[in-house]
């Protein structure tokens, strides 16, 4: 299966690039094997994109904008689709993918049929956990560094005062 990230490579738009930049970022980040194609430089993109997209999706003036993500033909969202799947820790279902094995991301088969995940049963990904991990670790040395200034401030005052 192969996820295709329709993007625009010339938007004169901040918001639509930072919104590209988070979904390839995101892909990257979890080793997902996806497709760029690029709506800006090719004119059968840009209409493959419009005419795939389900009428419910599309915005008021029935123009999608980038990036609007696939999995093959089966249209997986867009942005903010994308966004609250990220949030929920729900990547892999919202591609319609299986989860990596590790992952601690249940697949959407296999949950009891509610929105909530169940003690042990959490929604998540090994990247997920890492990055997590990682700003722990740094706000530990962070706090022991300000620890430590501290107490070196504190040594400096006393050599003060009894001088």
């Amino acid at each position: 299966m192969v996820i295709k990230v329709f993007l625009a490579s010339s938007s004169g738009s901040t918001a639509i690039k930072k919104k590209q930049q988070d979904v390839v970022g995101f892909l990257e980040a979890l080793k997902v094997d996806y497709t760029q194609l690029d709506i800006a430089c090719n004119e059968e993109n840009r209409m493959w994109m419009r005419q795939n997209v389900p009428e419910e999706k599309k915005p008021a003036n029935g123009i999608p904008l980038p990036p609007q993500i696939f999995n093959e033909n089966g249209y997986c969202g867009d942005y903010e689709t994308f966004f609250d799947a990220k949030e929920d820790n729900m990547v892999y279902a919202f591609l319609g993918l299986p989860p990596p094995p590790g992952s601690k991301e249940v697949p959407v088969e296999e949950r009891n049929g509610d929105d909530e995940a169940t003690e042990g049963e959490t929604a998540g990904d090994e990247a997920l956990a890492e990055e997590d991990q990682a700003v722990e670790e740094t706000d530990e040395a962070q706090a022991e560094e300000e620890e430590e200034q501290e107490e070196e401030e504190a040594e400096v005052q006393e050599e003060e005062e009894t001088e």
